[in-house]
């Protein structure tokens, strides 16, 4: 039986409160048919699923992203929709997809009757300020049809109706650039209402609008007031309309949180638990009507950030100091929740933190940031008296394995706490492992420091004062996230910070949304390779992974603002020489203090990049009808690449340095001729064989030597280099007990002493990216087109492992591979989506053409060997 999926709507994972008026429309297709692939589809719509109307059959193959057939969404609007579709098995239609349904937001700015409000008492706001309460009431006579919450905030904010909490979301509204962009939330609050008397309101705190912010101590990045706007609407049964919209009638007032912080924590007396809302028997104040412009409303592009997991405590140890710490097992993101009895007043303070030093909480990783949280009890009387009380913060979230408890009443019990998993809640569609553990363990830590760095934006780490959405870091991680999620709507709205905060003249900032910065080395706005050229690869990356040539479309301006900008600081020879950028960031021969000082000069990776990311925006243009402009780019990709072979290319072919960053940046963007490179692939293999086997790359490099290796037939050497356990390797770090990826190679020493630099993390996950190799080398599943609509299937085993797997949920279904061999005969398992085709090349070097949809088996011997021909790159250009 032939059976579509549930329609998806553009990239969201929840298609309530959208944006967009025209949603383009996917879905995926389960069959038994063995290389079944779509000839034509039917789409229905309608107001509910019984009043569907079908707007026609239409011969095509797409499946992903197919166009809105219906007039446009208007603000509120409520669609059911199915599809059904017929394939080249000439057996008829499919059975219709099940009822999906999408709804749309405020679509303009004229559906706000509400009022961006604080409070209208004077605040300091120079250090963590109190959270507010602000709240009203309404009358309702019960005949409720439907309801919605519309919410936004400057600030982090929390919506209850009738004290209870509406929705799961965290940290809303998010972080964008605030003075662009600010996100509103919708939520379907029918089943909160009451009949008769109902309260409404917003705990409000700091959050990134006037919180701490950034390494340098900046704080009301945004402004010094909190604030909130809401609109709620309420339709009776005879499709009446009653909103109740923050005005200046609103009350104002204290509650319990008295200070919360993104890096600090939060404080909370629950003593005050009741105190701040309307309708209480505390004295309230009014509130003031801020100036704030409704058109900067937008909802969403991606998933909130949602508490996604529990883990329960491993291990309650003594320090040599006495402290009491509670053990996670694992280095995480989120808080923790805790039950407890005690006496009222009693203090409970948690300090968290990723790892431990010489068996006490290693804080020093963390700067200024305190990460400390304290609770202060309600109770009733004596110690042990009274109801047992829960807790868990509302506005802080905390990077850590390892949690301090002081001040805990009576005899701890470890079973009454619960570290929550926080970040934004993206669907998992990656998969790998194999017959080595250690390898495993270091995919699970990419996995985690990306779930742990994917909160609202994607962030450098999760503990320290910094956790910005730097360019560079996503940048190179862009494919091995995309890969292990799905992160189009998440990567939407970033990118739409980054162009706007760009404009159309100038680099992008480093870091998205722009915390500027006032001290050296990082002056506002610089030409940074890798960083900048975030602007042209991660929407590329995007574009692959989806086929959406939206990403590009949006991007073009961006993407020629920064050539341009880089071709300016490279001077009239386009040949950069003076300045200060990252280069290859954080090469393990850096010294501690020093970072940036790489064997491989900044120089050589910032002509590289100039290069490889002119070629690309030239695709881009193409793609995108613009000629002229793809020919400018293509020559200005020219020009670099010349510059690079004069400057960095000996005359017998050797790179000037030969380090693993210089060969494998110039492999990889395509700065060899074709004649050169499998000599080049020797040498990096003879480079890597020179440097023991151990990583020599930094932020820049470590993406990319192993494909550079393993392109030119040097697989084993990518093996040795990938399963490397002395210092530095990516295992190093498994051998002393990491559950995420960390920012340093040697983070943390072989004496369990905390590397000696300032910038030292345990959740950084940009050198996690070799993970994109693993699945698309050592399992052997990437994709060969757009979408994964074809995949290549090309498995290089080595390094003694006698089994791997990946699979991946692509836009049309699952993908699968599994390799296994004996010495012997090697055997290939294969899932091919409905609608896709794979090319598999075998590792004896024999290629079997291309396949369709379906279960496949293939097998060959005597063995794997290394050296086999290499797949030409992805072309997505007509």
């Amino acid at each position: 039986m032939t059976t579509p999926s549930a329609l998806r709507f553009e990239h969201h994972e929840e298609p309530f409160g959208i944006g967009e008026d025209r949603p383009r429309l996917s879905w995926q297709v389960r069959t038994g048919a063995p290389g079944w692939a779509q000839t034509a589809y039917e789409l229905e719509l309608g107001p509910d699923a019984s009043s569907l109307v079908s707007y026609g059959r239409v011969n095509s193959a797409g499946q992903h992203l197919q166009p809105w057939p219906a007039r446009p969404l208007g603000s509120r609007d409520r669609v059911a929709a199915r599809v059904r579709v017929w394939g080249n098995d000439d057996a008829g239609p499919s059975e219709w997809s099940p009822v999906a349904w999408v709804e749309a937001g405020l679509l303009d700015a004229a559906d706000w009757q509400a009022s961006m409000i604080r409070p209208s008492w004077g605040e300091d706001s120079a250090s963590d300020e109190p959270a507010s309460r602000i709240s009203t009431t309404f009358e309702l006579d019960g005949n409720v049809s439907s309801a919605r919450l519309y919410a936004s905030a400057h600030g982090i904010y929390v919506a209850s109706i009738n004290g209870r909490r509406v929705g799961r979301d965290l940290l809303a509204p998010g972080w964008t650039s605030y003075h662009h962009r600010l996100r509103y939330q919708t939520y379907d609050v029918a089943d909160y209402l009451l009949p008769g008397t109902n309260v409404i309101g917003f705990e409000v705190a700091d959050g990134w609008w006037r919180g701490n912010l950034g390494f340098q101590e900046k704080r009301n990045k945004y402004g010094n007031r909190t604030a909130v706007i809401g609109q709620l609407e309420v339709v009776d049964a005879d499709g009446h309309i009653s909103v109740v919209g923050t005005d200046e009638s609103w009350l104002a007032g204290r509650g319990p949180v008295l200070s919360a912080d993104l890096y600090n924590g939060e404080t909370y007396d629950a003593r005050l638990a009741d105190a701040g809302w309307a309708g209480g028997n505390r004295e309230l104040q009014p509130v003031a009507v801020e100036d704030f412009d409704a058109a900067l409303l937008v909802a969403p592009d991606g998933p909130p950030v949602r508490a996604t997991e529990e883990l329960a405590v491993q291990e309650v140890l003594t320090t040599p100091s006495g402290q009491t710490i509670l053990d996670f097992g694992q280095n995480l993101v989120g808080h923790v929740r805790f039950r407890v009895r005690g006496a009222a007043g009693t203090e409970v303070v948690l300090r968290h933190a990723e790892v431990l030093e010489h068996g006490e909480l290693g804080v020093r990783p963390l700067r200024v940031a305190r990460q400390t949280d304290t609770y202060i009890l309600r109770g009733t009387g004596e110690r042990g008296s009274g109801d047992e009380e829960q807790w868990q913060p509302e506005f802080t979230v905390h990077g850590f394995r390892y949690v301090e408890v002081s001040g805990w009443p009576g005899e701890l019990d470890p079973e009454a706490f619960t570290a929550v998993v926080v970040h934004s809640e993206l669907k998992r569609t990656g998969f790998f492992e194999c017959s080595e553990p250690m390898l495993n363990q270091l995919h699970a830590n990419v996995v985690w420091g990306m779930r742990g760095n994917f909160v609202d934006v994607p962030t450098d780490c999760p503990q320290r004062n910094e956790r910005l959405g730097w360019t560079g870091d996503f940048q190179v991680f862009a494919s091995t996230a995309a890969f292990l999620y799905r992160i189009p709507g998440f990567a939407t709205s970033w990118l739409k910070d980054l162009a706007v905060e760009q404009g159309t003249d100038g680099p992008p900032p480093l870091v998205v949304p722009e915390v500027t910065f006032d001290k050296p080395p990082f002056p506002t706005r610089p030409v940074m390779a890798a960083w900048g050229d975030a602007a042209v690869l991660v929407p590329w990356v995007l574009y692959r992974q989806t086929g959406d040539l939206e990403f590009l479309r949006r991007q073009l301006p961006g993407m020629a603002a920064w050539l341009a900008a880089a071709a300016e600081a490279a001077g009239p020879e386009l040949r950069f020489e003076q300045g200060f950028q990252f280069g290859d960031w954080l090469d393990p021969a850096a010294p501690p203090n020093e970072p940036g000082a790489a064997r491989t000069p900044w120089q050589l990776v910032a002509q590289a990049y100039l290069a490889h990311s002119a070629s690309i925006a030239s695709q881009v243009a193409a793609l995108l009808g613009e000629d002229t402009e793809s020919a400018r780019l293509r020559g200005l990709s020219d020009r670099a690449r010349a510059v690079f072979r004069k400057e960095y290319i000996a005359a017998d072919g050797t790179l000037q340095p030969a380090t693993q960053t210089s060969y494998a940046l110039a492999l990889r963007f395509g700065l060899l001729e074709p004649e050169e490179q499998a000599a080049a692939g020797v040498r990096l293999a003879e480079t890597v064989a020179a440097d023991g086997y151990k990583i020599a790359t930094g932020f820049v490099g470590t993406p990319l030597v192993t494909d550079a290796l393993s392109d030119e037939g040097q697989v084993e050497a990518a093996y040795r280099l990938l399963l490397q356990t002395e210092c530095p390797s990516w295992l190093y770090p498994v051998t002393m007990g990491a559950t995420t990826i960390w920012e340093r190679w040697d983070s943390m020493l072989p004496d369990g002493t905390i590397n000696a630099g300032e910038m030292t993390s345990f959740n950084h996950y940009a050198l996690g990216a070799v993970a994109d190799w693993m699945h698309r080398t050592v399992a052997g599943l990437a994709p060969a087109d757009l979408a994964y609509r074809k995949i290549a299937v090309r498995p290089l085993p080595g390094g003694g492992l006698t089994w791997a797997a990946a699979r991946h949920e692509t836009p049309y279904g699952e993908a699968a591979v599994r390799w296994e061999h004996d010495g012997g005969t090697f055997v290939l398992s294969l899932t091919v989506p409905a609608g896709c085709t794979a090319s598999v090349y075998l590792p004896d070097g024999s290629e079997v053409m291309e396949v369709g949809s379906g279960m496949h088996s293939f097998s060959c011997g005597p063995g794997p060997v290394a050296g086999t021909p290499r797949i030409p790159q992805l072309s997505v250009l007509p």
